[in-house]
């Protein structure tokens, strides 16, 4: 793995710690849609998103969007330039029914 991989693999687990939740805004919707932010040991920084829910149709791989991040640590929230890393609709286990969208926060925006 090159140094700057290593580098972003340590934000990303930096920032999976820090941050508790994330809210944005997309185009077309007159309100925020708020998320937990979860992660797993198979998977990183990531939000569920209900199989029904009318984000879904907004959102594609690729999309950079401005998030607010939350901590888990403090009342201040960070914005930030956010890419769908990806999207897969889990349908078994304990997210059944729900789309797992990966969250990569662009570098160089923290230091």
């Amino acid at each position: 793995m090159s140094t700057k991989a290593k580098e972003l693999n340590e934000l990303d687990k930096i920032h999976q710690e820090i941050f508790y939740s994330v809210e944005f805004m997309i185009k077309g919707f007159p309100y925020l849609f708020q998320f937990k932010i979860r992660n797993t040991s198979r998977r990183s920084m990531f939000i569920l998103v209900k199989e029904s829910s009318d984000i879904l149709s907004r959102l594609k791989k690729g999309d950079i969007i401005k998030m607010k991040y939350y901590s888990s640590v403090s009342n201040y929230y960070m914005k930030l330039e956010t890419e769908i890393e990806s999207i897969s609709l889990k349908d078994q286990g304990r997210f059944r029914g729900h789309y797992a969208i990966g969250l990569n926060i662009l570098p160089d925006q923290i230091r």
